[in-house]
């Protein structure tokens, strides 16, 4: 009998036009489709939300869900465990989804009353340094899990420079479904790029506040295009500030887009990692402070492409490289001699690259570790 598994996404029905947010789901749901599981993907509503709000966003994670036949996976309930009835005749419920051997939650506010339910459960850290830090301030309560895993290398370590919660960790690399990601062929002129959310807030830490966002990252390095001989775009959410931080940028070199042109369906944003000739990102500043080991899924797409990538270093790390298909840097002359390194050998580098994810980050080899160790126990019933 095959195994039944739901995942439960960080609330992509609430963000229905961000392709990137939602291809790190999908790339464990493909993943432990592989395997031969039977996935259900379950979403919270907002039961506050008009009807009609209700019904466009569902719709909209529903079709997406089809491009990869995983139309009729989907499950529905608000946060007290309810459906509307309309929405019950259509999809599936939370006491269909909690059916399942299995939880794979992704999601860190995922209501405890619902985590519950599940006869096991297991939690994926996805925002590792953060979500430690969010606990200890009690800005976040994450529900009773049977099993905690994290992408971040150092989390539960004595490596860590944050606490662990009084939680053990278990570390799992984050997941790439590589079919959906082949080698293309590379672009010559095409522009190193990013697709990122420019803000964050602020990190109380260590008695030390700090701004955490891609916005302060990427000002220590406004002058890399004037020491590197490539192409420099990133695309970000600005909204009503784009122009201010256009004109900031694009008199430095720098190329600016909305992310909202680029990356609005799954299909865009792959292409438009697909037609780069690499990444160079900064990461947010807690990746960085708090030694986390950390990459990004969407690094990951790059790489899988056969991109190398040229991003910031984010922890001692076991599993990534600092220059060899992927490259770590921590300062502005490292960044621009990393970009000059690609560059010297680049078609190794592409290889290289590819290598790397399918070595560590193939997401029928994650899917089936988390798997294993979730389940190690025997299960308990279903309440």
């Amino acid at each position: 009998m095959s195994l039944t598994v739901c995942l439960a996404p960080a609330h992509t029905v609430a963000y229905p036009n961000i392709g990137g947010h939602f291809w790190v789901y999908l790339q464990w749901a493909l993943g432990l489709r592989s395997l031969g599981c039977n996935v259900i993907w379950l979403e919270v509503i907002d039961a506050n939300e008009p009807a009609s709000e209700i019904d466009r966003k569902v719709a909209t994670v529903q079709a997406r869900l089809a491009r990869w036949g995983l139309a009729n996976c989907l499950a529905l309930t608000d946060a007290a465990g309810t459906l509307p009835r309309r929405l019950a005749a259509q999809h599936l419920d939370l006491q269909a989804a909690t059916e399942a051997e299995l939880l794979v939650n992704l999601w860190h506010s995922l209501p405890a009353p619902i985590v519950q339910r599940f006869r096991r459960s297991c939690l994926i850290d996805t925002d590792p340094g953060l979500l430690q830090t969010w606990i200890t301030a009690g800005s976040v309560r994450v529900a009773p899990h049977d099993t905690y895993f994290t992408i971040g290398e150092t989390v539960g370590t004595g490596a860590a420079r944050f606490p662990d919660c009084g939680l053990h960790w278990v570390y799992t690399p984050p997941a790439i479904f590589l079919p959906e990601w082949p080698v293309m062929a590379s672009h010559r002129n095409a522009c190193y790029t990013t697709v990122a959310h420019w803000w964050g807030g602020k990190i109380d830490h260590g008695g030390t506040t700090f701004w955490n966002e891609k916005r302060v990252a990427f000002l220590d390095y406004l002058d890399l295009p004037a020491r590197a001989r490539v192409r420099l775009e990133i695309a970000v959410c600005l909204a009503e500030c784009f122009d201010e931080y256009r004109q900031l940028m694009e008199p430095r070199g720098w190329r600016v887009r909305e992310s909202w042109e680029i990356s609005s369906t799954l299909e865009a944003y792959r292409a438009y990692i697909q037609q780069s000739r690499g990444e160079f990102s900064c990461a947010k500043p807690a990746y960085v402070k708090l030694d986390t080991a950390w990459i990004s899924d969407r690094t990951l797409c790059y790489l899988a492409s056969g991109r190398p990538a040229v991003v910031q270093h984010t922890g001692r790390s076991g599993v990534l490289p600092d220059a060899d298909g992927l490259f770590r840097f921590r300062t502005l002359d490292e960044a621009a001699a990393a970009l000059a390194a690609v560059e010297s050998d680049y078609e190794r580098h592409c290889r290289q690259a590819r290598a790397l994810v399918e070595e560590h980050f193939e997401a029928g080899r994650v899917a089936s570790r988390v798997l294993e160790r979730a389940l190690e126990r025997p299960l308990k019933r279903a309440v």
